[in-house]
């Protein structure tokens, strides 16, 4: 990243895609992060924003006519969250979700609201997705989010504020630059095997399904984190925040969570003394630095995972990603996702223990699946004596 704005300005206006990557898995907006300037921090950020969302719509028919040719079905899978680090396990959660699919359109039930001051917040929230219309048509809003405690729903936006863009920006800009991969290149399966002296294969009834126990093995966690663009007051912040989270402290200041200040643009790092010739000249995979000198960690963590695969499961695995690819934007069932693409043993992944952060796994668990072509249609629309909250979910 040399701060070349009108050069940056001219890629983004020809829409270059923001989430390309260098050799070494960095993107875009990472760097721009690194160099410092705020307004091509936030026109990457916008950009990104705006080309992942159109990347949606250009799938959403295929998805839609996906959907829509499956018979309609009730799921229920339970998540739980567990952590090796001391402390931070009891604040993980354990969850029930409920999917219903009818036509093309979901309806997901958790208890998880929100995470609070180092805690969950639970109550009783619905998604609804609404694919197209009962003319056939594509809706004014697709997904709305419902408290049914409180009575109230809100539309989710796809348009963030400038307000809400700005504060991104100062997270952003105070932050640890992360990138943490799933690395998959070496991953092999194995039997899961019982018994202590008479061993054998494992296998186990899950829900009501036969399933088959497979173990991951060469599964890791590849993370590297940059700060060079933080100043020492940021460090210790941002040490401070690892703490409390780590100790379980409900109370990160005592006068509350405190507004980031708005960033300003660093001081661009030193011209690069670097030649053209020097730089094309250089290894592949190994470029001379033409920015900011990096301040980096970087850390590998092996998990072994397993997975329990039935072949009397009556959804496929393909069913599910479409599923998986509506809801992804809710970040667990993203990880989610990304596990199920592999190429798993034969059946379906009725169970699974799998890493979502270098810290916490999830273990989850496939107990009902009904096909139900008698799903009401009231589950899937708003409750009529429910009233509209913009700002029930500030986050959404």
């Amino acid at each position: 990243m040399l701060g070349q704005k009108e050069l940056i300005e001219l890629l983004v206006s020809h829409n270059a895609p923001v989430k390309s990557k260098n050799s070494e898995g960095w993107s875009t907006l990472a760097e721009a992060i690194s160099y410092g300037d705020r307004d091509t921090i936030t026109l990457l950020l916008q950009k990104l924003k705006q080309q992942s969302k159109e990347a949606m719509d250009d799938r959403r028919p295929q998805l839609i006519n996906a959907l829509s040719k499956m018979d309609d079905f009730y799921m229920e899978l339970k998540w739980d969250f567990q952590s090796w680090v001391p402390l931070v396990s009891r604040m993980l959660p354990s969850d029930v979700c409920r999917i219903h699919k009818k036509g093309a359109s979901l309806r997901l039930d958790t208890t998880l609201v929100d995470f609070n001051n180092m805690r969950w917040e639970r109550g009783d929230i619905s998604f609804l997705f609404t694919g197209q219309t009962s003319s056939g048509a594509r809706p004014a809003h697709s997904l709305t989010v419902i408290d049914n405690t409180l009575r109230v729903y809100q539309r989710v936006r796809h348009e963030e504020c400038d307000a809400e863009l700005e504060d991104e920006v100062n997270i952003m800009m105070s932050s640890d630059i992360v990138s943490a991969q799933m690395s998959m290149k070496e991953i092999t399966f194995a039997r899961a095997q019982s018994g202590w002296i008479f061993r054998a294969d494992k296998k186990e009834v899950v829900g009501k399904y036969s399933a088959d126990f497979y173990c991951l093995n060469g599964l890791c966690i590849d993370s590297h984190k940059r700060r060079e663009h933080l100043t020492a007051e940021d460090l210790i912040k941002n040490k401070q925040l690892v703490e409390n989270l780590t100790k379980g402290s409900t109370s990160p200041s005592a006068s509350g969570p405190e507004q980031l200040p708005r960033r300003s643009s660093l001081p661009p790092p030193a011209p690069p003394a670097v030649s053209w010739h020097e730089y094309i000249s250089a290894p592949s995979g190994a470029p001379p630095l033409l920015a900011r000198p990096r301040v980096m960690k970087h850390n590998t963590k092996t998990f072994r995972a397993t997975v329990a695969m039935s072949e009397e499961f009556p959804l496929t695995v393909s069913m599910l990603l479409s599923v998986l690819e509506i809801i992804a934007p809710f970040k667990h069932f993203a990880k989610l996702r990304d596990f199920v693409q592999m190429k798993l043993p034969p059946g379906f992944p009725v169970k699974i223990d799998i890493p979502i952060l270098p810290t916490v796994s999830a273990k989850i668990t496939f107990q009902e699946f009904e096909f139900r072509p008698d799903l009401p249609d009231s589950l899937f629309t708003i409750p009529p004596h429910y009233i509209e909250d913009q700002y029930r979910f500030p986050d959404l």
